[in-house]
């Protein structure tokens, strides 16, 4: 690997750490695949479990034994000789990496990794019977949060829309402490998620399907009926409006979780846990 302590903090490798977007960053490679910043040394040791390739490192030089040494250990194994050279491994004290970055780094230590291509949606449904469909939802935190849940709970993958937030966008990845690289997910093409689509495409492959809304017109989440489904994807709709109703409409249930003390909802990444706990269990 190649150390660089930095002098000079307007380097323009470093505008992927500072700059860029996430859509730039997705587009980094363009025609090919592009690449994701991860935060901390947890979350990138999951990434590189995962298989994702790194590309180069950004660290406190405070922090440099503490935090990553064990991510600079793990590439050295997973990349022997002259591939993990390749890697750069940039350090800063903790007053240039302010200036740099505009705050502290999470726990002293960033990394760039390359993508991977997506899995198409039919091959991704393949064997798995309990699934998540998150759909629209932009918030990354809130995607996070479903998606540790998921893999706590037991869900054997995670499927979101086209408009929906990408889960290796860094604030979703760290949220989700590294589990958007354990629990399988993809994202549906636009042409796969509009209005219903999703819905009839994922009926097509034997799912049944369960809405999480708030409608009188409801099953309750403890529902025998639900846990009796071979095959059921449970569907999240955004912070706020919830889903549409075309939406819900196509699914085979209506899902409402009993609130007490006037309580009309929950946050959905709440409203998930509980979901995936009652029907998984």
């Amino acid at each position: 690997m190649e150390f660089i302590n930095l002098e000079n903090i307007d380097l323009p490798e470093l505008e992927v750490y500072t700059k860029l977007s996430e859509v730039q960053l997705y587009r980094y490679f363009e025609p090919e695949i592009g690449v994701f910043v991860s935060e901390s040394a947890n979350v990138v040791l999951r990434a590189l479990e995962a298989g994702y390739e790194p590309i180069s490192l950004l660290v406190e030089e405070q922090r440099l034994e503490k935090e990553a040494r064990p991510v600079i250990e793990m590439i050295e194994s997973l990349y022997p000789g002259n591939e993990s050279d390749k890697v750069k491994v940039y350090i800063a004290d903790h007053e240039m990496v302010k200036d740099l970055t505009g705050y502290a780094l999470v726990r002293g230590l960033w990394a760039v990794l390359r993508r991977k291509p997506l899995e198409r949606l039919e091959d991704f449904c393949k064997g798995k019977k309990k699934i998540a469909v998150l759909y629209d939802i932009m918030n990354p935190t809130n995607a996070g949060a479903i998606i540790r849940s998921a893999a706590a709970l037991g869900v054997e993958g995670v499927v979101l829309t086209s408009g929906s937030v990408n889960p290796l966008s860094r604030r979703s990845a760290r949220v989700s402490m590294g589990t958007v690289f354990q629990v399988p997910w993809t994202m549906a093409l636009p042409e796969e998620s509009g209005e219903t689509k999703l819905l009839e495409i994922l009926h097509a492959y034997g799912y049944r399907t369960a809405a999480m809304a708030l409608s009188d017109d409801s099953v309750s989440v403890s529902d025998e009926r639900l846990k009796a489904e071979d095959k059921l994807a449970i569907v999240l709709g955004t912070e706020g409006d919830g889903l549409p109703k075309d939406v819900i409409r196509a699914c085979t249930y209506t899902v409402k979780i009993p609130m007490a003390n006037g309580v009309d909802s929950l946050n959905v990444a709440a409203a998930s846990a509980v979901a995936f706990w009652e029907i998984l269990k």
